[in-house]
C-alpha cells in the first residue's frame, strides 16, 4: 500500500508499527465489533517462539468471528482456565451457553472449575464432538499462513502483539 502511494518503507518499520499499533488499533475496534453468539468453539494450536513450541489457545463464535486469543508456554488445565476466564471477562455481554471443544481434557476440567467459581453459568453445555470445530481448524491454517512468513518470533510479547494485528486485520476481512 505504501509503494503504491510512492513511499518506500522498510520492513523492520512496518515491524515496529504492528508492535506499537496494533494492541491500540484492537482496543479501539472492539467497541464496533457486532454482536456475537452464545455458542463458542474453543482450541489451541502451536507456533514457535525463539525456537519453542508455544500454544495459542483461541475462541470463536459460531459465526467465524473472533472473540479472544492467549499465548502460553504451557497446554495444561491452569492455562486452558486462565484462557477461558479472560475470554469470559473480554465477552461479559455474551456468556456461553455452550462451549465446544476437541477431546483435550484440560477443557472439562477448567470449565468445572469456572462452574464451582461461579464464573460459567451451571447450564453450559460442554460438547467435545470432534467436527464442531473445524471452522476454528480452519481459522488456525489461515493464521499459520500469516505467520509463517514473519521468520518466527523472538519474545512472547511480539508474539502477542503481532498476532493481535493479524486478528485486527482478519476483523475487518470477515466483515
Amino acid at each position: 500500500m505504501m509503494v503504491v502511494r510512492g513511499v518506500e518503507v522498510d520492513h523492520s518499520t512496518l515491524y515496529r508499527w504492528v508492535q506499537d499499533y496494533a494492541p491500540e488499533l484492537e482496543k479501539k475496534l472492539l467497541w464496533f465489533k457486532r454482536s456475537r453468539s452464545y455458542y463458542w468453539r474453543v482450541d489451541e494450536t502451536y507456533i514457535k517462539v525463539k525456537v519453542k513450541w508455544k500454544y495459542l489457545y483461541q475462541a470463536i463464535d459460531k459465526g467465524g468471528d473472533t472473540l479472544d486469543f492467549y499465548l502460553s508456554a504451557t497446554r495444561n488445565t491452569k492455562a486452558a482456565k486462565h484462557f477461558l476466564s479472560k475470554a469470559l471477562k473480554r465477552n461479559k455481554r455474551y456468556v456461553p451457553l455452550s462451549i465446544s471443544s476437541d477431546k483435550a481434557p484440560t477443557y472439562g476440567e477448567a470449565i468445572r472449575e469456572l462452574k464451582a467459581e461461579g464464573k460459567i453459568l451451571n447450564e453450559l453445555l460442554h460438547r467435545q464432538i470432534k467436527y464442531l470445530n473445524n471452522r476454528l481448524e480452519g481459522d488456525h491454517g489461515k493464521l499459520k499462513r500469516l505467520i509463517k512468513p514473519t521468520l518466527g518470533f523472538q519474545t512472547m510479547k511480539t508474539a502477542y502483539a503481532t498476532i493481535k494485528g493479524f486478528e485486527v486485520m482478519r476483523m475487518f476481512k470477515k466483515g
